[in-house]
């Protein structure tokens, strides 16, 4: 007989660790929250929350309800789908729906054998886009913003016309 896999708590998986896209939807707010230069501290001032409820939701620890997100989106000034972009199928399919039916996998996204690492969540990649913004001359900035893109379409030989 088929074992079934045990159904995921309040959301969690089924150890008790925290749902994937819970933990997605935390490191996008963390990622915008760092990109726009703000603490957590602050970002907790503003939604009336503690740092360390912010810490929780950025980690995927304390699920995000959804009028609080729509707080949270505000404050970063992002839209809703902000915080689900990006997402990997393999991610997708731990949502908490996935893991409570039984045909639920082949409802949406065949299971992807990697997880590809999103480079937009990586600490280079937002102190790249925070060194640039503090660039005052925007002249300069412009042509620094150009240079990367003749540097990185001379290493991989493509315009982002040749893309499909």
């Amino acid at each position: 007989m088929e074992q079934k896999q045990a159904k995921s708590i309040r959301g969690r998986l089924a150890e008790g660790a925290p749902n994937p896209v819970d933990v997605h939807v935390g490191a996008r707010i963390k990622l915008r929250r760092k990109l726009l230069g703000m603490s957590q501290q602050k970002m907790a001032d503003i939604l009336g929350l503690t740092f360390q409820q912010v810490q929780k939701y950025e980690k995927g620890y304390n699920r995000v309800g959804a009028s609080r997100l729509w707080d949270i989106s505000r404050v970063l000034n992002v839209s809703m789908d902000f915080f689900f972009a990006d997402m990997d199928a393999g991610i997708e399919e731990q949502s908490p729906m996935m893991l409570n039916t039984d045909d639920g996998q082949a409802i949406f996204h065949e299971k992807q054998d990697t997880i590809s690492v999103d480079p937009m969540q990586r600490q280079e990649t937002i102190e790249l886009v925070r060194a640039y913004y503090k660039i005052r001359n925007r002249q300069l900035a412009k042509h620094l913003f150009e240079v990367i893109i003749a540097a990185s379409q001379a290493t991989y030989g493509q315009t982002d016309d040749d893309t499909d």
